[in-house]
Order: C-alpha cells, then structure tokens, then sequence
C-alpha cells in the first residue's frame, strides 16, 4: 500500500511539475485553446474568405478583389497569433518563461502587423494607375516592389530590437560594406538609374516595338531594375542592361504615327522625256488620291538623278495606318501599281548592266 502512496504522490509531482513548471493540466488546455483557435482559422478560410471573394467578384472594381486577395494571408495567420496567445496566457511560466513568450507574442503581432502592411500596398497599385499621364505602368510596378521590399526591412529591424540586437552597428557596418559594394558595383548603379531614366521619360512600354541601333530590335517583355528582355523577331529573348536605353538612340516603332515608304525607281535610259514626265504624274496622282496615303506629311515623286545604268526616280510617300501589316500591304500595292504605271508607258525598269567594246585592228 505505501508503494501506491509513493507511486500516487511521485505521478501527482510529476504532473505538478509538468515543463517548465507548466502542469500538464495547463498545457493539455493550452494545447486545446490553440487547437480551437486553428479550427477558427480553417472557418475563416472556407466560410469568410470565400464568401468576401464571391461579393468581391460581383463587383467591377479590381480594387476590392486585390485587397480580399492579399488579405488572404494575415487573415489565416491571425487565428495562430490569437491561439499562441490564449493558450500561453492560460498557462503559469516562471518569470524567466515568461519573458521569453511574451516576446513570442510580440514578435508574432508585429510579424502580422507588417505583413498586413505589405499586403496592402499591392490593391494601392490600382489606386496609383489612375496617375498613368503621370507615372507609367512599369514604375509604379517599381514603386510598389521598392515599397514592399522596405516594409520586409523595417519588420525585420522590429523583431531583432524585440530580441534584443541591436540594429544600430548592424546599420553603420552595412554602410562601410556598401562602400565597398558600390565602389565594385558600379555598372549595377548605372544600369538601376538607366532603368529609373526610361520608366520617368517614358522612353518605351512592355510590348513596345523598339530598335537600338547596333543593339538590339524586339519587342519588350520586361522591365528590370538592372536590366530590359526583349523578345526578338526570331523568338530567341536577350536580355539588355538598361544602360544601354540611356546611352544610345531608343528607336520606338510602336509609337509610329505613319510609315514611310521611300524608294529609288530605276527606269532605262531610252525612256523618253514624255514618259519620264507622264510615269511621274501617274504616280504622284494614284497617290494624291489614294485613301491609303497621308498627303498631308508629304508626298515627293522627282526625277532624281542619272545613274550609271539607269535614270533614278525617287518616290517617298507616307501611310495613314501605324500597323506595320497594313503598312506591308499598302506597300505592295503601291510596287504593283508603279509597275503597271511604267509598263503601260512602254518604259522598261532597268538593270546595273555594262558595255563591251571590241576593238577589231
């Protein structure tokens, strides 16, 4: 019967003294209040959330469907937040315990609080796109990336003050390494700044067609901090620092109002004045009244110069449309008319051809 006794008291000791001086009792009902406090977040999950994405979705507004989307996170982390929170508060730790799970607590609150801020600055980027005349697409797509990435340092400095460490020498040390980083990292700073120059002067857009002269000619996908993709004709992607936007010519096809077409006509040289002068009136005339043809931009159809082989008639004309397709096909028919127009002349287009000369002794 003492056996019992000693057996009964030594388990009653045992589950007195638990961990951490924590009974058992208390941690079985912790463990439980945190267990509720996950059930809660699987409701908030299936029932809240969805039902917030339905209403969201009924509305025209991007808005509010971005703010219930990025909200998604902090709302399925709060219940652990509450849950750590009930069950340690239930619990009697030692006063060095406790210290340590309230910082616990702390750190999990300003964990949420930051994340919640930082989830918020995404729905602001719509908010933002109404000043479009002002800033582009691409640097508000910077804005909100330099913002998010500042909110992620400034949680990060507020959990290690909670603990203790001191973000102070860690700064100044950072700063003497930056030096050094700088001093061998000076392409990235003028790629970055080369970047920040194209987005503020409006330089070019994602899917702009563009051409750099002995660079590159493509259409762009991207725009980095250090770097531009763009996607070549040929499908291959190349991947361009920015500072060359900011050293060389930024040719913008997209950005066309018309396109010119400019040609040389070489007519054989027996042509006759008459025919030189009636092919030229034709041409000029067929696109004076073309519907295709911007007249106002200019029209020019001369007789230019007399070549080695031929008599040279430059025509230079500008179309209505930006669209590089009905640009090929206004092309073409203006090269099918001009042969037309030649022909029915009785003209000839000619050919580098040469003369040679026997001399018989």
């Amino acid at each position: 019967m003492d056996v019992l006794n000693k057996l009964n008291e030594l388990f009653l000791s045992v589950w007195k003294q638990g961990i951490l001086g924590v009974d058992f009792f208390q941690i079985i009902v912790g463990l439980g209040i945190f267990v509720l406090f996950l059930i809660f977040r699987g409701l908030i999950s299936k029932l809240v959330i969805k039902k917030l994405e339905l209403i969201s979705k009924r509305t025209t507004n991007k808005l509010d469907d971005s703010f219930v989307k990025s909200m998604e996170g902090p709302a399925r982390f709060l219940p652990i937040v509450l849950g750590v929170f009930f069950a340690s508060y239930y619990m009697s730790f030692d006063n060095e315990t406790r210290g340590f799970i309230d910082n616990v607590n702390r750190t999990l609150i300003t964990i949420l609080i930051f994340w919640i801020i930082h989830q918020i600055i995404e729905p602001i980027s719509y908010i933002l796109s109404g000043l479009d005349k002002v800033l582009t697409k691409e640097l508000i797509g910077w804005i909100i990336k330099s913002l998010k990435i500042l909110i992620f340092i400034l949680g990060a400095a507020a959990v290690l003050e909670l603990w203790g460490i001191k973000i102070g020498p860690i700064i100044a040390g950072l700063g003497l390494f930056g030096v050094a980083v700088a001093l061998g990292a000076q392409d990235l700073f003028k790629n970055l700044i080369s970047g920040i120059l194209v987005l503020v002067e409006k330089r070019f857009r994602i899917g702009d067609w563009i051409k750099v002269e002995g660079v590159i000619e493509g259409v762009v996908e991207n725009i980095g901090f250090r770097s531009t993709v763009i996607r070549k004709f040929d499908k291959s992607l190349a991947i361009i620092p920015n500072f060359q936007f900011a050293e060389n010519a930024v040719i913008n096809n997209t950005r066309k109002t018309n396109w010119a077409i400019s040609w040389i006509i070489t007519l054989q040289y027996d042509t006759t004045i008459d025919q030189l002068k009636t092919i030229r009136d034709e041409i000029e005339d067929h696109i004076n009244k073309g519907d295709d043809y911007d007249q106002s931009v200019g029209v020019a159809v001369r007789i230019d110069k007399f070549s080695d082989s031929s008599i040279d008639m430059y025509v230079r004309c500008f179309t209505k449309t930006n669209s590089w397709n009905n640009y090929l096909q206004v092309k073409e028919n203006l090269a099918l008319e001009i042969k037309k127009i030649v022909e029915g002349k009785g003209a000839a287009f000619a050919f580098p051809s040469q003369s040679i000369y026997v001399e018989k002794k």
